[in-house]
């Protein structure tokens, strides 16, 4: 990131605004509202300025910018029309160490002003680091219209209770889910209703029903989808965003991961080709066992967790053990890659059905019903094919299958660096011999692959 964002308490500090105008007002403004002592030096203190009312009231030099009026400010703010006069500002407050904002020049600031969400005392920031202010206030704007403005009645109901539920709920991870059930339920809607004496009864009564010994543990089994991350159902972001530790494959992007709860514990669970970080039976074992000491466990699957994920086996686990769980859907990589390749999976002038098959089985071989998959007007999607491919390719042949028959492979799908190369049972292998492949990658068999120069949508950079 190229600024680092924080929140810095200015109430009673002393604060300098270089400039009278209309820019420096604005700036005036937001400094008032934080509760600084703000002065002002300008040779000319325009309307706008000289009516701004604050507490303690603006202190007003007017007169030429000087190299003594910095003093001992806390805060520096250059609000000028003259390049000279900024530049000079910005030097002279770097030396000091004073903290500066140049009004337009990212390239003269040390901090600069984002965009704010007051709903004190939340408050949140927008920044672009300066690109484009335009684009920060609009999102600010969509910000605004999903955080209604009673968060602030919200946040202080919270505060007053705070020191009660942290003497009542000694667990920090008990006390999490305490206020994390609060802003989620009744009393929450009760004080966006405007209700906020009924809403404060609740939270009373919350706290006197709540369990202080043990949180129930639970896992959430979730597919991550084929690795955009905006892909993503709303309940995965939530159940993410509460979760306890983070238990992923090596199928989950590092811009998914992201999502997740920031103090969460990750746990990374991998399996590849002859490389198992846990075996299936151990990663069972694992969710089971975090869930029973009072963890919220989301485990993260590449796709879909009940399309060769392997999914259903994590649950028979839990289910044998009475462990709570939610299973969150996710798209799959055949559905996922083949649109963002352009490759209909059905089409009525190519394929009638689709199969999904996975070229990787236990012994480590590609032993399947090959005279299935070589019959016409279908699609075979192949996951875990990459190692196999020749002799899918070849199996195919040898079963009925022309040999031009269009075949795809895909590269980490719906991200940035997707890749699709196309070709035909005789040729693919050669093709992908001759390319540095990284994984994972979907195959995709049928004529519908003949559509992807046409239909291709989704292009990478």
């Amino acid at each position: 990131m190229d600024y680092f964002p924080l929140f810095i308490n200015l109430k009673d500090q002393p604060c300098l605004v270089i400039g009278g105008g209309e820019v420096a007002a604005r700036k005036i403004e937001l400094l008032s509202r934080a509760g600084a002592r703000i002065t002002v030096v300008a040779e000319e203190i325009g309307g706008s300025v000289a009516s701004i009312q604050t507490s303690p009231p603006l202190t007003l030099l007017q007169k030429r910018f000087a190299a003594e009026d910095l003093g001992d400010f806390r805060l520096v703010v250059s609000a000028t029309d003259d390049g000279e006069t900024n530049a000079w500002v910005s030097r002279l407050a770097r030396e000091r160490n004073i903290p500066v904002n140049v009004v337009d020049n990212p390239t003269l600031c040390s901090f600069i002003f984002p965009a704010i969400i007051d709903r004190s005392p939340v408050v949140a920031a927008v920044s672009s680091g300066g690109a484009s202010p335009v684009l920060a206030r609009l999102l600010r704007a969509k910000i605004e219209s999903v955080v209604p403005p009673s968060y602030g009645r919200l946040a202080r109901l919270a505060e007053k209770y705070r020191t009660q539920v942290k003497e009542t709920i000694a667990k920090p991870a008990l006390r999490r889910i305490f206020w994390e059930n609060l802003f989620q339920g009744r009393a929450a809607e009760l004080v966006y209703a405007g209700k906020d004496e009924e809403a404060e009864r609740t939270l009373r009564d919350s706290l006197a029903q709540t369990d202080t010994q043990q949180a129930t543990g639970e896992v959430y089994l979730i597919g991550a989808g084929p690795g955009a991350p905006d892909l993503l159902t709303f309940r995965a972001l939530r159940l993410m965003q509460q979760a306890d530790v983070i238990v992923y494959d090596r199928l989950v992007t590092p811009e998914i991961l992201d999502l997740a709860r920031r103090d969460a514990e990750r746990i990374y669970v991998g399996k590849q080709r002859d490389d198992h970080t846990l075996p299936q039976e151990s990663i069972n074992v694992l969710l089971a066992d975090l869930a029973k000491a009072g963890k919220r466990v989301a485990r993260l699957k590449g796709g879909d967790p009940f399309i060769f994920g392997r999914g259903g086996e994590e649950i028979e686990t839990l289910m044998q053990q009475d462990i709570p769980f939610q299973v969150v859907p996710g798209i799959t990589a055949a559905s996922g890659c083949a649109t963002y390749a352009g490759i209909p999976l059905t089409h009525r002038d190519h394929a009638q059905s689709c199969t999904f098959v996975t070229g990787h089985l236990k012994d480590g071989t590609v032993n399947l019903n090959w005279t299935q998959l070589a019959a016409p007007n279908q699609t075979v999607v192949i996951y875990m094919g990459l190692v196999g491919l020749e002799q899918i390719c070849a199996a195919l042949i040898a079963h009925g299958s022309p040999k031009d028959l269009p075949i795809a492979l895909v590269q980490q799908g719906t991200t940035e660096h997707q890749r699709v190369i196309t070709g035909t049972l005789a040729t693919l292998p050669a093709q992908v011999a001759d390319e540095q492949i990284k994984a994972p990658t979907l195959i995709i068999i049928g004529t519908v692959v003949s559509l992807h120069s046409k239909l291709e949508w989704f292009k990478t950079t």
